[in-house]
């Protein structure tokens, strides 16, 4: 897709300028054509050198804001270059501040607000954009971007609720380890330095074993170190490919307990997505590429590519989605049952309230399970190390008194 300047007049005969993203100048032409304006002139742009931006990120929170306030607006019958004018003038957050104004430039110039946001694909995803697109042909703007809106804020809970499930694993890991490593690094050789005074009495077998870790953790501290960020360093590497990534997305989806919760998101996502851009009047075909992008899991994405290649050729929707063995047997019949009486947008936005809450139980669910686990795991742990460098102190005592 190149971006072309364009000039030319309308039936007014009034001049008009802009940018134009498209794959050839005959569709530049076409797409003038269908604004009414008869073009003049149209020149194809030449590439920008892409600087780095520091601190230039738009928060899903941020979005939301936006994009209620700038709902009322239309709604309220303003022009969109004020709304866009207004809102540019008031954003605190200055990347997001200046990706307003070239949005607003570019509306000024003729460009289409679809066209315009697509120019800024870091901010507005393909969804925001083929949605802002429905409405701006089905002339129900405000109705598209309170939808948008409400979808955004439903998926930032979702995504929420799947990172806390994960980080709290993630985060004790990283404390055990930062214990453990302490104990053998540093405490454990103390207590060793103890030991030693107490003479050529024989260590008892558990304090010897915790001792000589603790000593070849000591010798190989670098080298353990390289190799945990070396195979970091590898994983990313192979994930990085398609074979690779296709292969962990499937040993995750494969993960009793962490699978199924994936899954159930997968579905929410999916049902959330897929419904809020039909019932905008988003065509299907294109609903489901954009849903098979954004999937974030190759099994899933794959699954609805298949979806969709079966539907180009002719076939319903629920079909395809029991063979490809991902989605729930209920909610390939409920989508049936959604195609059957031609409320599909309902039933999919009625699925992805049911899996939202299903991924909000198990969320919890493994949360409570994780928690126990960790617990002993961590206090085995600490606890073994703790008993095997008393041992020797209770075997003094013990001696000491007897004697």
């Amino acid at each position: 897709m190149a971006e072309w300047t364009w000039e030319g007049k309308t039936r007014a005969g009034e001049i008009r300028k802009g940018v134009i993203e498209a794959e050839t100048e005959k569709d530049v032409h076409l797409r003038l054509r269908q604004q009414n304006i008869q073009p003049n002139k149209v020149r194809k742009k030449g590439k920008k050198i892409a600087l780095p931006s520091f601190g230039g990120k738009v928060s899903a929170e941020q979005l939301v804001v936006f994009v209620r306030q700038f709902s009322t607006m239309i709604d309220a019958g303003l022009p969109l270059v004020q709304c866009l004018d207004i809102l540019s003038s008031q954003e605190p957050n200055k990347f997001f501040k200046k990706v307003l104004y070239e949005v607003k430039e570019s509306v000024e110039a003729g460009a289409t607000f679809a066209d315009s946001l697509r120019r800024h694909p870091t901010v507005f995803d393909s969804l925001f954009v083929n949605l802002v697109a429905a409405g701006e042909i089905g002339g129900i703007l405000d109705t598209i971007l309170n939808r948008l809106a409400t979808y955004i804020e439903k998926n930032v809970k979702l995504v929420r609720q799947v990172k806390g499930a994960m980080m709290y694993p993630i985060g004790i890991c990283v404390v055990a380890g930062g214990v453990v490593t302490a104990l053998l690094k540093w405490v454990i050789p103390t207590f060793e330095k103890m030991f030693s005074d107490f003479g050529d009495a024989q260590l008892p077998a558990l304090t010897q074993i915790v001792i000589n870790a603790s000593h070849w953790f000591g010798r190989n501290f670098y080298w353990v170190a390289i190799g945990l960020f070396g195979g970091i360093y590898a994983f990313r590497k192979i994930i990085a490919t398609e074979k690779g990534r296709t292969a962990f997305d499937a040993f995750l989806l494969k993960i009793p307990v962490i699978g199924s919760l994936l899954r159930k998101v997968a579905v929410a996502k999916f049902t959330r997505t897929l419904g809020t851009m039909i019932a905008s009047g988003v065509p299907i075909l294109d609903g489901l590429d954009i849903v098979a992008k954004s999937a974030n899991n190759k099994i899933i994405e794959a699954a609805i590519y298949f979806v969709r290649d079966k539907i180009s050729e002719g076939s319903n929707m629920a079909d395809p989605l029991a063979k490809t063995g991902v989605f729930p047997s209920m909610v390939v019949q409920m989508i049936a049952v959604g195609e059957s009486t031609g409320a599909m947008d309902t039933m999919l936005q009625k699925i992805a309230d049911f899996y939202e809450d299903e991924v909000e139980v198990a969320v919890d669910g493994l949360t409570k399970l994780l928690e126990p686990i960790m617990m002993v795991g961590i206090g085995g742990v600490v606890g073994t190390v703790l008993i095997a460098m008393y041992l020797p102190i209770f075997e003094v005592a013990g001696n000491i008194k007897a004697g």
